[in-house]
């Protein structure tokens, strides 16, 4: 994995694609080229019989050229960074920010292509990408792109959901200057949201809230759970990310992760994982923001021993204060 930068100061992960895979995509391309160029060249001399020999020549050069220079800078700008063998192995060129191939940017590649593979056979791009952190060879380096993989390898971990509550106050977020780490801390902290005590749920969800709310405008409405208020700041800041990359749009898969399951009906506010393991009882239709995992009054119990009520109980609970950053406190 390495870590580009966006225009917008995100610093996004992606799968630098390895040598031996973009060997292989550029043995597919240079395959098709030596086809079309074999192609073309046959015709041209199968017609010098009856035209300028010298004319023949030169077209035959021209044509050469086109096509080592042409095939790449046409494909890849045409299809944001694609050529044939990239499209076969899931590799796509961007840009050192993220952003999509531009003609510019295609056509350096597509030049320095001509010396670094048709004039020394390959060997200057493998040794600047064995020697380069991020695998560029010259290409890249003067083009300012990098090649990466988009069909991660499969794994168990699910996408931040976002809550459907929040995604129209979600889509006015400025997330510019949250910081990678931040972002990192809440991102574990909901991977494991589940494994914690409802105290400490929401003792750590709004301890980090309030450090994501302090690079994140505008504030969360009032009495959002923390763990809500980071599942939409991290699903958006995702979903934006994908956006800049060329990602389609809904395709869950674009990252290597699978499609999350939905939330069960019985947490209808729950966290950002869908667990079908947890046993967290609803929360009352009065509070729709609550943090599941509550603990609740067990029915026809009244106190420790499990005597029924003879009256109305008096309420002795006290309402719990003030919680930083306006999130609402756990029930």
């Amino acid at each position: 994995m390495s870590e580009v930068v966006t225009g917008d100061a995100v610093v996004v992960e992606v799968r630098v694609a390895q040598p031996p895979i973009r060997a292989v995509a550029l043995a597919i391309d240079m395959i098709v080229q030596i086809v079309l160029l074999v192609g073309a060249v046959t015709l041209v001399f199968s017609a010098s019989v009856v035209s300028d020999p010298a004319l023949a020549a030169a077209v035959s050069i021209l044509i050469s050229v086109l096509v080592m220079v042409g095939y790449p800078v046409v494909f890849e700008t045409a299809t944001r960074g694609r050529s044939l063998g990239k499209l076969a192995l899931g590799l796509r060129v961007v840009s050192d920010d993220g952003g999509p191939e531009r003609f510019r940017q295609a056509l350096f590649r597509g030049l320095a292509g001509v010396l670094e593979f048709w004039t020394f056979f390959g060997a200057p791009a493998l040794i600047a990408s064995l020697v380069s952190q991020r695998g560029k060879r010259l290409g890249d380096a003067f083009a300012g792109t990098i090649v990466i993989s988009e069909r991660g390898p499969s794994g168990t971990s699910q996408p931040v959901l976002m809550p459907p509550e929040l995604r129209e106050w979600a889509q006015t977020l400025e997330l510019s200057q949250l910081p990678d780490e931040v972002a990192g801390a809440a991102r574990q902290y909901l991977s494991r949201w589940h494994d914690l005590s409802p105290a400490v749920q929401h003792e750590m969800g709004v301890r980090i809230a309030t450090q994501v709310a302090a690079y994140v405008t505008p504030p969360p409405p009032p009495g959002v759970p923390p763990h809500a208020y980071l599942s939409a700041v991290l699903a958006e800041r995702r979903r934006r990310d994908h956006a800049r990359l060329g990602y389609p749009q809904g395709a869950p898969h674009a990252a290597g992760r699978p499609q999350a399951a939905p939330r069960p009906p019985s947490m209808p506010y729950g966290g950002p994982y869908a667990a079908p393991h947890a046993t967290a009882a609803p929360s009352p239709p009065s509070q729709p923001w609550s943090a599941p995992g509550s603990a609740q009054p067990a029915p026809g119990r009244s106190g420790p021993t499990g005597a029924p009520p003879s009256g109305p109980a008096p309420d002795t609970t006290t309402p719990p204060g003030p919680t930083p950053g306006g999130f609402a406190p756990p029930q």
